[in-house]
């Protein structure tokens, strides 16, 4: 793990004030073009790789480079001399003109929509010309351009889908696409987001889809920038799960919030405890601030799993990524935490990309007592507990937080629960240390906060993956934060 580039300051909200909906934009803008609001991007979808390439806007034609376009597909070089431009993919020999439209492709002469370009040795080509080109350099197999959204199909790699409502109560929307997928998720009141920067899923028939449903009535496939979007309109807050490797999304309402848990310890697992969603939704914008202190909470916990998605984590050995044993980490600290009448909610369970703040807003809206983020690290033994180093504060405006700070008023907590949690680990004779670091999400939790990075106990990596160890360790952080639980929840109220 490397706290560094995984809690990096993505120059998120000042304060709490500006919610889940602010996430999202920002979220969304950056996924739906690839990089900043300003940039166009063009997004290539192939077999062998599925990329991402600016586009450059001359003479009010959009262009793109040639060479970066088929770099990744095979074999090619480029060489200019003096306004001509030369290129070779494979044995294809490809020559432009700088000025000119016409170009010369396996001998024989192709027009292009407008005048070929040079810039710094770049061959830059119309945009609208990847389609002809493409078909005639690759010499076979179909390619696709669909210039108004910026995305290029080359060969059969079109990810199709279906939708259908359940008849269930309540209702669930369920998607099956033809490959598995990955899409950033949000929500909006009334709305659910999917959006898809890395897969070549295309509309079905109608761009609108209707169902018989009061609740999910109808969804819209968008596309622009590169990326595609499905976007789920319903009359309650939803939620969505992956199922079949990925290649099913069901949408369906968010289940109603657990009831606290009582303050007297059960002796045995409470059978009111319910399971946390089972991935990570991010929570529904409302018309008023997120407080300081929740009203009361839903969850008594919130097990984050680190990383995941596009991001691996550290590369803990060949063949384990840290992001796996965070996931199957939390999961076990999940159980041991409702066997302890704890109920518990998961940011994720499932291989989803989350920004640090998607994850706190997440932990934020479910009004938990603690928030618990879960590292695995090859490198030294046992387990490590950090809590949060603030930066210098911003200003607070009445009940509502700084939003880099807003830890600061649970700093006494967080410090209680991972001395309780350090406590119950020595206890089992498990290596701990307790350390303070600026780390994000930790920074903009508005409850006790702590992260648990795991290493092995003996050197060896493979005991990481091994469910006895992730047992025996979450069983231990389970026992320390239920030795706290009265006071976490004091604090919360």
């Amino acid at each position: 793990m490397n706290f560094a580039s995984d809690h990096s300051t993505l120059g998120g909200p000042r304060t709490l004030l500006w919610s889940s909906l602010i996430v999202w934009l920002a979220v969304a803008s950056a996924v739906l073009i690839g990089g900043s609001p300003d940039q166009k991007r063009i997004s290539v979808y192939a077999i062998v790789a599925n990329y991402s390439l600016p586009v450059t806007e001359r003479n009010g034609r959009d262009y793109v480079g040639l060479l970066e376009v088929l770099e990744p597909l095979g074999p090619v070089s480029a060489k200019a001399n003096g306004n001509r431009w030369k290129l070779i993919y494979s044995d294809v020999e490809c020559e432009f003109t700088a000025g000119k439209s016409r170009a010369k492709v396996r001998g024989k002469d192709l027009d292009l929509p407008a005048n070929f370009l040079m810039d710094n040795g770049r061959g830059l080509v119309p945009l609208s010309s990847l389609s002809t080109l493409l078909t005639r350099i690759l010499g076979g197999g179909p390619v696709t351009l669909n210039e108004g959204a910026r995305r290029l199909f080359v060969g059969n790699v079109a990810v199709h889908f279906t939708a259908q409502v359940s008849k269930t109560v309540p209702p669930k929307l369920l998607f099956n696409f033809s490959s598995p997928v990955n899409p950033m998720i949000a929500t909006e009141p009334g709305r659910l987001h999917m959006v898809f920067s890395h897969e070549a899923v295309v509309a079905p028939g109608s761009q609108t889809l209707t169902f018989d449903s009061s609740v999910i009535p109808s969804a819209s496939f968008q596309e622009n920038n590169g990326a595609a979007q499905l976007v789920v309109n319903s009359t309650v807050p939803l939620m969505a799960t992956f199922s079949n490797d990925g290649r099913t999304i069901t949408v369906a309402p968010v289940a109603p919030p657990v009831a606290p848990v009582a303050v007297t310890p059960a002796k045995t697992p409470s059978p009111a405890a319910t399971s946390a969603a089972s991935t990570a939704p991010i929570p529904p914008p409302t018309s008023t601030a997120v407080a300081a202190t929740p009203a009361g909470p839903r969850y008594f916990a919130v097990v984050d799993a680190s990383h995941g998605g596009d991001e691996r984590g550290a590369a803990l050995s060949e063949q384990l990524a840290e992001k796996d044993v965070t996931l199957e980490l939390a999961r076990s600290l999940r159980q041991e935490l409702m066997a302890r009448g704890l109920a518990t909610m998961l940011v994720r369970d499932a291989d989803v990309t989350l920004t640090a703040d998607q994850r706190a807003s997440t932990a934020n809206s479910a009004g938990a007592a603690i928030y618990i983020c879960v590292h695995a690290s090859s490198e030294g033994r046992g387990i490590r507990l950090y809590t949060a180093l603030l930066p210098a504060g911003g200003e607070n405006r009445g009940p509502f937080l700084d939003w880099n700070t807003a830890q600061a008023p649970f700093q006494r907590v967080s410090q209680l629960a991972e001395a309780a949690v350090a406590e119950a680990l020595k206890d089992k004779q498990i290596p701990v240390r307790s350390l303070t670091a600026a780390l994000r999400p930790l920074n903009n939790l508005a409850s006790a906060a702590l992260a648990v990075e795991v290493a092995p106990s003996a050197g060896d990596v493979s005991q990481l993956s091994s469910s006895t160890y992730q047992q025996f360790i979450a069983a231990a952080v389970a026992t320390g934060v239920t030795e706290v639980r009265d006071k976490l929840q004091v604090e919360q109220k």
